[in-house]
């Protein structure tokens, strides 16, 4: 793979698209199909040949560079959605240590594959057990990420497996961009060359 500035903008904005629907299924009991849909198929495309094809096309991440966008100009005010993506961020580093675990997940999607491919990511079969993969493995990792949301929602069993799937898929892009060179000093030192990267893929 490559390794630029944008390759990390896509990662991230994969990342925030996640997780934007982690926070609207935990508040809202609603997804938007398009996005969970992106987000899933991410998940088993281990050994894609690029960032953009890690997503299928960058195209699926409209959502999610505009959100970044926002969030570099200071524009986004959703703080929720910050904290989150930067416990799994955080999640990501403990992940690729724990070897054991990297090990499971991997695995893992590998028996799914054939599911996914013949159902589609998204369909409640395949959530269900990439649920039960995250519940069984990376959430073991301490400490965990926490999701707040309304608690009706949060007590249904098909909305907490959405919610996991998705957080996997946020941390498939944690770690596309930290294999891309991605640091949390890009926030610091690169806000405008990320912002620049995001306008010239959505112009």
């Amino acid at each position: 793979m490559s390794n630029t500035i944008d390759d990390r903008v896509l990662a991230l904005a994969g990342l925030v698209q996640a997780l934007a629907q982690v926070r609207r299924i935990a508040d809202t009991g609603q997804s938007e199909s398009g996005q969970v849909q992106a987000a899933l198929d991410s998940v088993f495309r281990i050994d894609a040949s690029s960032a953009e094809a890690v997503y299928g096309d960058a195209g699926n991440l409209r959502g999610g560079l505009r959100l970044l966008r926002d969030y570099l100009s200071k524009g986004n005010k959703d703080e929720a959605l910050g904290r989150l993506a930067l416990a799994v961020l955080q999640l990501e580093r403990r992940f690729v240590r724990s070897g054991g675990i990297t090990s499971k997940v991997q695995g893992g999607l590998r028996q799914l594959a054939g599911e996914a491919q013949a159902q589609g990511s998204a369909h409640p079969d395949v959530i269900v057990e990439l649920a039960k993969l995250y519940a069984d493995t990376i959430s073991n990792l301490r400490p965990r990420v926490m999701v707040q949301g309304n608690p009706h929602y949060l007590g249904q069993a098909g909305v907490v497996s959405e919610i996991r799937a998705l957080l996997l898929a946020a941390l498939r892009s944690a770690v596309l961009w930290r294999q891309m060179g991605g640091s949390l000093w890009d926030f610091v030192f690169q806000r405008r060359a990320m912002a620049a990267a995001i306008d010239a893929r959505m112009s």
